[in-house]
Formats: structure tokens, C-alpha cells, sequence
């Protein structure tokens, strides 16, 4: 069971609400861990001639709370959970992070919670990393979906902030690093979202390694940046191709699919613009779909990926077995 200092349980309580929920809902059931871990904590497959691994950094046994989904209750997430064959205890959040190696290339999608940072239950990245044969000083290049904790508390050092991948090159929208840097943002954020915009400020404008992409480019070596506005600002997919083989890395237009495949015009309490972001989802669904194509997700079920298919004016979805 892990012990918490007073000073430790503050940070983790203020961090988790800097996730966009309220903070009493964070901690106390995450100590007695209900989920086992997969075994092992990684998971490999190809795309053409790109490798996909994805690695595993923890599990959020988030309390249910009627604010979570604005637009459904508790009730209606639960029967959503079931149908899905998950548990209605707790609302089940796990955390993949994707390692594309290109030609021999790492290139990471976000960092994930660093190393328990955002949850106590989370921080498996690096012992997974180094399971899968990754080592973590090997990455040089690290595709940024957006700025909330679970995507990149693992880029910072807790304590100090100082960067855990100075010489890696951090991609990212450029409409998402001028949200959270520009002066007087902290000030305009919700009390429960300050922490987070206080730290990516202390920290990032310090930083040299930043790309900012306008527009969809390539990114890495078959790989195009997709704008999904919505969860944030400047919220970005990742679309991976070679050969006749594509991956949409969607990271969080559907962070929970067992609610948002039957029920995709659910808005999040994270959802920056609900609206927005169920627009975003749905175009981004019906692309992968018309493309027949497979993708991956930060909260999906663990390894991460599956595919979507059209059911009516929602969606399903069956996800990949490790």
C-alpha cells in the first residue's frame, strides 16, 4: 500500500483536481488497488513496417460522481460500464502510453502521469518501457496530444519540474502551448484547474525543445498530426501509416469508450468545449471507420487499441486482447 506524506497527499489532491474534477474525489479508494496490473505491462504489434508498444502506467479507480459525464447520471454510466462487461464499482480510467519505432526511431505519444504524479496508482511507464527493450534515454522525439496531467506530468521531474527529456524534441499544436503559456491564463482557469496552469507555466516558457505545429503535418516518418479541438484547445490525434496498414492515435477524443462508443454525445467534465469535443468525436469515429481502420486511445482497455463500428447513431466497440 503506498504511504503518503501530508505534503505529498495535498499535491496529489491538488493535481488530480487540476485534471477538471473535484478534488474529494481522488484518492482514498485508489490506495487498496482493485485492478491487476496486465502482465506483462506491455504489449507489441505492427503497423506495415512501423512497431507499435504500448506500455501501461496505472489504472485511476475513479469514485463515481454525477458531475463526471455532464450531460448523463451516475446511474446511466454504470449500465453503460456493464454492458461493456466492466465493473460498476468505480469508473475504470487506465493509462497507455504509445512508443512508435520508426526505422529504428523511437517517437513517444505523450509521457504519461509521471511516475505517479497524477494518481498513486499510476507511474508504471518506465519499468514497462524497459520490459518492452525501450530505453527511455533512446527517446528523442515525443508527440504532445495535449496538456492535461496524464499526458504530461512524465516530461517533468516532481519537485523540480526540471525536464526528464531535455534533448527529446516535444511536438505539440500550436494552439495548445499558446492556451496554457499565454500571460494571464492562470488568472481566467477554473479554481480547480489553476495547479495545472501554474505548473505548465513555472515550467514550459523555460524550455527549448518545443516544435509548435500549425495545421496537419507530418510529424514523424508516416506520421500526420490530426487537429481534434474540443477535449482542449489544441487537442491532437496522431494518424500512422505504412503500406496498406494506418493507426489512428486518438489519445482522448474517446477516452472512455464503453460510455462515449453507445453514447457519443456525452460530454466530460474535462471536456474543455462539450459541445466541440462531441463534433470532433464523431467525425473523427466515422473516419477511422470509413477507413477501416484500427485505433488506440490513453484510457482505452488495455493494450489500448480496438475498432469502432457504426451502430445506428452511436457506435461500437470491440477492443484488441493482449
Amino acid at each position: 500500500m503506498l504511504n503518503l506524506s501530508r505534503r505529498n497527499f495535498v499535491t496529489t489532491t491538488a493535481l488530480a483536481a487540476a485534471f477538471g474534477l473535484n478534488a474529494r474525489l481522488a484518492i482514498a479508494p485508489a490506495f487498496a488497488q482493485r485492478t491487476a496490473d496486465p502482465q506483462p505491462g506491455f504489449h507489441k504489434y505492427k503497423v506495415g513496417d512501423i512497431e507499435v508498444t504500448a506500455l501501461y502506467d496505472g489504472i485511476w479507480e475513479k469514485p463515481h460522481d454525477p458531475g463526471f459525464i455532464r450531460n448523463a447520471s451516475v446511474e446511466q454510466t454504470r449500465e453503460a460500464l456493464a454492458k461493456a462487461g466492466q465493473t460498476t464499482e468505480f469508473m475504470p480510467i487506465p493509462l497507455t502510453v504509445v512508443v512508435l519505432t520508426i526505422g529504428g526511431r523511437h517517437v513517444m505519444v505523450d509521457s504519461g502521469g509521471g511516475g505517479g504524479q497524477w494518481q498513486p496508482t499510476s507511474g508504471r511507464l518506465n519499468a514497462n518501457m524497459k520490459a518492452a527493450g525501450i530505453d527511455p534515454a533512446g527517446i528523442r522525439t515525443i508527440l504532445i496530444s495535449h496538456f492535461h496531467p496524464d499526458h504530461i506530468f512524465g516530461l517533468m521531474e516532481r519537485g523540480t519540474n526540471k525536464p526528464v527529456f531535455p534533448d527529446a524534441e516535444l511536438i505539440v499544436t500550436a494552439a495548445e502551448y499558446k492556451w496554457w503559456t499565454e500571460a494571464g491564463r492562470v488568472e481566467k482557469l477554473p479554481e480547480a484547474r489553476k495547479p495545472l496552469g501554474q505548473r505548465i507555466q513555472a515550467a514550459f516558457p523555460g524550455w527549448k525543445n518545443f516544435t509548435l505545429i500549425d495545421g496537419e503535418k507530418e510529424v514523424a516518418p508516416g506520421v500526420r498530426l490530426v487537429n481534434t479541438p474540443g477535449h482542449t484547445p489544441g487537442h491532437a490525434a496522431f494518424h500512422a501509416s505504412s503500406g496498406n496498414q494506418q493507426l489512428m492515435i486518438s489519445n482522448d477524443v474517446a477516452y472512455v469508450p464503453a460510455l462515449l462508443a453507445p453514447h457519443p454525445e456525452w460530454q466530460g467534465s474535462y471536456d474543455q468545449d462539450g459541445p466541440l469535443a462531441v463534433t470532433t468525436r464523431r467525425s473523427l469515429l466515422d473516419r477511422v471507420i470509413a477507413d477501416r481502420m484500427m485505433v488506440c486511445g490513453a484510457h482505452f482497455p488495455f493494450p489500448g487499441a480496438g475498432r469502432f463500428a457504426k451502430d445506428g447513431a452511436s457506435y461500437t466497440f470491440t477492443p484488441d486482447q493482449a
